[in-house]
């Protein structure tokens, strides 16, 4: 019986997402395209501003290390753009490779706590986001989320036992990854505080990474406004942010690529009474299509001609080397802080001789 609830519900998801496919398709004729472009646009210098503002934070792990941010760029794009197309954030692998590979003598514990460096701007904002649009009486209440027309949100919200042993299960497996690396690897934790060294300097984290990120989220808030406009829902502050409260919610259930499913299905409830269902449905697919499709072939260019691969694929396989080979460097008791960073693949069409040689 659940089996078949499940795939029910699985069917009535894929319905409505296809559904608004349809209708996005339908409407294709009256996007305003200028206005679209400007989202895009807009979105894109978001993500460049994001993008320095790590590479701020990795400068400050690395003050006497010079690297590119032209390479930060790239992994920044390039996770992006995979986490549009495909589920389960396997872009922040990418990201963690690619910026790894380009820091010379660098280590994953560190670029990898830089990432939460961000998060603790990006954190306050959302929590004020979604306070806002839980008190808009558009947005559906958690309890709610069972009704919605999308599976794995309403799957988690519908069977609540289950949602609140998964949640336990993860917070135990984490407290238990945490003390045993705390026993193992004083080292891994000496790495980790490197990752946020620029935390400690509060006048610093404030010039060149929290600055970066208001900045940032204004674009993010003209591209989202643009974006409305362009699929005639129409922009104003009050969409804009309830679309930042979708984009939360959405994030936080990544079984699909960019949220796709839970975005429309939210959406459109939280819509519904500001615009015709079919245009916020037309909306919901042709925004979140628009930005993968522009993260992805903005990132798969920087892969190709910043970083030397020739798919995201190749990249995973790579990350994959990288990281087995340090993992067994580590148990052989070798420093690989000393070791030089990966190189990319040979251009002229030799493979990565070099890339993946056993350095370690």
């Amino acid at each position: 019986m659940p089996a078949l609830l499940a795939s029910t519900s699985i069917g009535h998801s894929l319905d409505a997402f296809f559904e608004a496919v349809g209708q996005f398709f339908s409407d294709l004729a009256a996007v305003h395209w200028g206005a679209l472009a400007l989202g895009l646009a807009f979105f894109g210098l978001n993500l460049t501003l994001r993008s320095r503002a790590f590479f701020h934070s990795l400068r400050a792990a690395y003050p006497a290390v010079g690297f590119r941010w032209r390479r930060i760029w790239g992994a920044y794009f390039a996770a992006v753009g995979f986490n549009n197309v495909v589920p389960a954030r396997g872009g922040d692998v990418i990201k963690l490779f690619l910026a790894r590979s380009s820091i010379p003598g660098s280590s994953y514990p560190t670029v990898a706590a830089a990432f939460f460096v961000e998060s603790v701007f990006d954190v306050s904002v959302g929590v004020l986001v979604l306070i806002f649009a839980f008190t808009q009486g558009v947005f559906p209440k958690p309890p709610d989320f069972s009704k919605l027309n999308s599976f794995d949100i309403s799957y988690l919200a519908e069977h609540f036992r289950f949602t609140l042993f998964l949640i336990t299960a993860l917070t135990i497996l984490g407290l238990v990854s945490f003390a045993l690396l705390s026993v193992r690897a004083r080292a891994f934790w000496a790495r980790v505080r490197q990752g946020v060294t620029i935390l400690s300097d509060r006048p610093r984290y404030l010039r060149e990474v929290a600055t970066l990120q208001v900045l940032g989220w204004m674009c993010r808030f003209a591209a989202f406004w643009f974006l409305l406009e362009a699929f005639r829902v129409g922009g104003s502050v009050r969409n804009v942010l309830l679309v930042f409260g979708v984009n939360q919610v959405a994030g936080a259930v990544p079984f699909t690529p960019g949220g796709a499913g839970v975005q429309q299905a939210l959406l459109v409830k939280v819509f519904s009474t500001s615009a015709p269902t079919a245009v916020v449905a037309a909306y919901s697919v042709g925004q979140q299509l628009a930005i993968a499709t522009f993260t992805a072939l903005v990132g798969l260019g920087a892969v190709v001609f910043i970083f030397r691969f020739r798919s995201f694929k190749e990249v995973l396989h790579a990350g994959r080397a990288s990281r087995d080979a340090e993992r067994a460097a580590e148990r052989a008791g070798v420093l690989l802080d000393e070791d030089p960073p990966l190189q990319p693949p040979d251009p002229r069409g030799g493979g990565r001789s070099k890339s993946l040689r056993a350095r370690y």
